[in-house]
C-alpha cells in the first residue's frame, strides 16, 4: 500500500504540471504569435513480480505480473498550428501566412526567432521589436518616407521626396527549421535554436524552402484554443481528484490495519 501512495502522488504531481501548462496557455491567449504547449506523459518503471515470457512448469508465462510505479511528465510539446490573423492597419505589423519565423538580433548578438510581427521604428528609422531588438536583415526607413509597403514576398518599398516611383529599401528574410517543435522558448515571444530544432534555413518569403508569405497590416494571434484549454483543465482536475482519492483510500486501509493490533 505504500506503493499506492507514491504512485498516486506521482499522478498528482504530473497533473499539477499539466495544470501549470494550461494556465500558461490561457494567460497568453492574447499574446501575438504565441504557440501553445501540450504536456506529454509517460509511465514509470515496473516492478516485475513475474516476468512475461518466463518459464513455468510445462509452458511459459503469457502475461506475467507487473505493477506500475506511476507516471511523470516527459515533455511539453509546442503546437505549431497557425493562429488567426488580426487586422491592425499598422504598416509595420506583419503576419506570416505559412511556415517560418522572423529573425531577431538580441542584445548579446545571438539570433532569436519569433512569429510576433509587431514592429516599430527607432530614432534612426531601423525596424525593431517592441523590446528594441533589430529585425534581421536590418532595414532602415528614412524619416521623410511615405507610403511604406511590404509585399507578400518581403520587399520593403516607400515613396521618397522628389520621386514618383516607390524606392526599394530592402528585402526581409524568414527562417525555418526541420523541427520547429524543438525550439527553446526564451520569453518575449522569442525562440532560440537547439540541437533538436536543427539549423535554420533562411529564405525570402514565398521562397522554395517552404517559408510562408507576409501579410502587411496584420498580426497573428495566439493559437490557443480557449475552449479546448478549459476542457483540458477540467480533465486535469478530475485526474488530480482521482489520484487524491487513491491517497485517501490507501490511508484508510493503513488505519484499519493499525487498528487490528490494538
Amino acid at each position: 500500500m505504500i506503493r499506492a501512495l507514491y504512485t498516486a502522488a506521482s499522478g498528482m504531481s504530473a497533473q499539477q504540471a499539466n495544470l501549470d501548462t494550461i494556465a500558461n496557455n490561457l494567460a497568453n491567449s492574447a499574446t501575438a504569435g504565441f504557440r501553445s504547449r501540450r504536456v506529454q506523459f509517460e509511465d514509470m518503471i515496473y516492478q516485475n513480480m513475474i516476468t512475461p515470457g518466463s518459464p513455468a512448469t510445462q509452458s511459459t508465462v503469457s502475461a506475467g505480473l507487473q505493477i506500475g510505479l506511476g507516471t511523470r511528465t516527459s515533455a511539453t510539446e509546442i503546437i505549431q498550428a497557425q493562429g488567426d490573423f488580426n487586422q491592425t492597419q499598422n504598416p509595420l505589423d506583419l503576419a506570416i501566412q505559412g511556415g517560418g519565423f522572423f529573425q531577431i538580433q538580441q542584445p548579446d548578438g545571438t539570433i532569436a526567432y519569433t512569429r510576433n510581427g509587431s514592429f516599430h521604428l527607432n530614432n534612426q528609422g531601423t525596424i525593431i521589436t517592441t523590446e528594441g531588438m533589430s529585425l534581421i536583415p536590418s532595414i532602415t526607413i528614412p524619416s521623410n518616407a511615405t507610403n511604406v509597403t511590404i509585399s507578400p514576398y518581403g520587399v520593403v518599398s516607400a515613396t521618397l521626396p522628389g520621386q514618383t516611383a516607390a524606392a526599394q529599401l530592402g528585402t526581409l528574410q524568414l527562417a525555418n527549421f526541420a523541427n520547429p517543435g524543438g525550439l527553446n522558448s526564451a520569453g518575449n515571444s522569442l525562440f532560440t535554436q537547439t540541437t533538436s530544432s536543427g539549423n535554420p534555413v533562411t529564405d525570402t518569403p514565398g521562397g522554395t524552402s517552404g517559408v510562408g508569405t507576409l501579410e502587411q497590416g496584420y498580426l497573428e494571434n495566439s493559437n490557443v484554443d480557449v475552449v479546448t484549454e478549459f476542457v483540458q483543465m477540467i480533465l486535469a482536475q478530475r485526474a488530480y481528484e482521482s489520484n487524491s482519492k487513491v491517497v485517501h483510500v490507501a490511508d484508510d486501509m493503513y488505519q484499519q490495519i493499525n487498528g487490528m493490533i490494538r
